[in-house]
Order: C-alpha cells, then sequence, then structure tokens
C-alpha cells in the first residue's frame, strides 16, 4: 500500500467513524445514566434519515433557488428534532415504565422498540421497504489534495461531527445540566437527596442521545445517498461496538471507538470487502477478551 492509498482511505475511515462516533455517543450517554443498552439508537438514525428526506422533497419541489448551505441547516434541524423526539418518544412510552425493573426486561425492551421502528416505518405506504434516493441537499464537490481526492461531503461529515462532539463535551462537563447528569451517572439516590430531578435528566440525555442520532441520519444519507427502513442495523450495532472500544459510558471513548472503528472497517474493505463487514464484531470479542472496561475505561467492581 503505498501512501497515497493510506492516506486516501484514513479519510475514508474517519468520514465512516464520524458518523459511528455520533451513534456511540448516544448509546454511552444512556447507559452512563441509566445502564440501558438501547438497542433501537441505530433505527433513531433512521428517523432523523427520512425526516430529512421528506422535509427537502417537499422544498425542493418548489423552489431551487435555496442557497445549498441554508438548505442543510434546515435539514439539520430537522434530523436533529426528529431524533430527539423519536428518542423521548420511546423513554416515555417504553423504558420509563421499566425504570426500575430488571436489567434485562428494558434490554429486552430495547430490541422490541428497534424492530417495532424498523417494520412499522416499512409497512407505511407512503415509505415501503424499498430503497429511496436521497436528494443532493448540497452538490458534491470533488478536488485533490497531495494526491489524495477529497469532496465536501467528507470534510462535511467529519467537520459537524467534530462540533457535535465538542458541544457535547461542553454541555456534559460546563453546565448545570450537565453536572447533573454527571451526578446521576454516579450515584441516582444521592443524586435525588440533592434535589437533582433525576427524570429530568433522564429526560435530557435521551433528547441529545436522539438528536445526535438524528445528526448521523443526515450525515450518512448525504455520504451513501439512498434510505430505507432497515438502514439503522449495522451502524447502530457497529455503533454499539465503537462505544465498547472506547469505554461504554465514557464520552471521549465513544468519539474515540468510533474513529478507530470506522478506519478499521475500511483498511479491512480495501483487504476484503467481507472482512470489513465482519471486522467490527471480530474488534468487539477481542475487547471483551482482554480489555473489556475499553481503551478509556476504567475497571469497576461488581457486587454480587
Amino acid at each position: 500500500m503505498d501512501l497515497t492509498t493510506f492516506f486516501q482511505q484514513l479519510v475514508n475511515g474517519l468520514q465512516l467513524g464520524s458518523i459511528y462516533a455520533l451513534i456511540a455517543l448516544g448509546y454511552t450517554m444512556v447507559y452512563g445514566i441509566i445502564k440501558l443498552i438501547n438497542f433501537a439508537h441505530g433505527d433513531f438514525l433512521m428517523v432523523g434519515a427520512y425526516a430529512v428526506y421528506f422535509f427537502a422533497t417537499f422544498i425542493l419541489a418548489f423552489t431551487n433557488a435555496i442557497p445549498p448551505i441554508i438548505l442543510f441547516i434546515l435539514c439539520l434541524i430537522v434530523s436533529l428534532a426528529a431524533g430527539a423526539l423519536i428518542a423521548e418518544l420511546s423513554n416515555c412510552l417504553t423504558y420509563k415504565p421499566l425504570r426500575y425493573r430488571p436489567r434485562l426486561s428494558a434490554l429486552i425492551t430495547a430490541v422490541g422498540v428497534s424492530m417495532f421502528l424498523e417494520y412499522f416505518f416499512a409497512s407505511l405506504p407512503f415509505i415501503g421497504p424499498s430503497f429511496r434516493a436521497f436528494p443532493d441537499i448540497i452538490k458534491q464537490v470533488s478536488f485533490v489534495v497531495g494526491g489524495v481526492y477529497l469532496n465536501n461531503i467528507q470534510l462535511l461529515d467529519i467537520g459537524l461531527a467534530i462540533v457535535l462532539m465538542i458541544l457535547l463535551t461542553f454541555i456534559v462537563n460546563r453546565t448545570m445540566t450537565g453536572k447533573a447528569m454527571r451526578a446521576v451517572s454516579q450515584d441516582k439516590d444521592a443524586a435525588r437527596l440533592m434535589g437533582i430531578n433525576i427524570e429530568r435528566t433522564i429526560t435530557f440525555t435521551f433528547l441529545i442521545g436522539g438528536a445526535l442520532a438524528g445528526a448521523a441520519g443526515i450525515l450518512m444519507a448525504m455520504t451513501y445517498p439512498r434510505i430505507f427502513p432497515y438502514m439503522g442495523i449495522l451502524p447502530g450495532l457497529k455503533a454499539f461496538v465503537a462505544a465498547v472500544l472506547g469505554g461504554i459510558g465514557n464520552i471521549p471513548g465513544a468519539m474515540l471507538g468510533g474513529f478507530l472503528l470506522g478506519i478499521a472497517e475500511i483498511y479491512a474493505t480495501s483487504y476484503n470487502s467481507l472482512l470489513g463487514e465482519g471486522i467490527a464484531f471480530a474488534i468487539l470479542i477481542l475487547v471483551l477478551l482482554f480489555r473489556p472496561q475499553g481503551l478509556l475505561g476504567e475497571k469497576q467492581s461488581e457486587k454480587v
């Protein structure tokens, strides 16, 4: 592999990893607060992508005069709102009634929510199970830097993911709501005694995590311009692996895990496409065998 090819695949890996990282952040936030692995999180990506599809199709049907950057910002807001809304609906209708039940009940429910969303969207007459071409919100423009082919969509994916990650880090570390989230993740009972509204904090966590998944939806749809109701299954599972790789419950770990997984998948795919699809799960097995707490996670003792 020559140096140019190496950097080309590195950029492609960072682009894919930025999508995984945004989804992984939702996984790790929810797990950090209520110790729930929300397997429906990948489907929130799908909901965000469809919301943008219908919104952009409606806008472009009436006018092509709107500047692409303005259209993108509007679509991003729609994707954030759609992801946050479906996440909060899932929380209120399914997870909240099971809040103080055994964790296995909530885990099984998360799988049920995931399958329901997929088949519900596939059954809707105006959606259906077929692929749909995603509209060109922003025209792709390619250019070459040092022999490496880049395009504006790649830079947008990576840049937006980094901005959202920085914003999330600021919220968690520098705001009162973020302090409440950290307190609840450490000890719910002590946080409640200190006057923190537990349910409000959990709601905010689901809203933020869902919004990030919605943002991942628009990025994925722009990168691979077709959508279908089952588009969130594999990215959701791989993002879960990314969260485990970085240390589930650890926000910087989710970012790191997402980027590393994206890079590993692109390099493995260049060798063999089937290996690229399975590399994430090989990484999951290795992490669980040799470092179950993840790269940035800490060992935790568990009472028996």
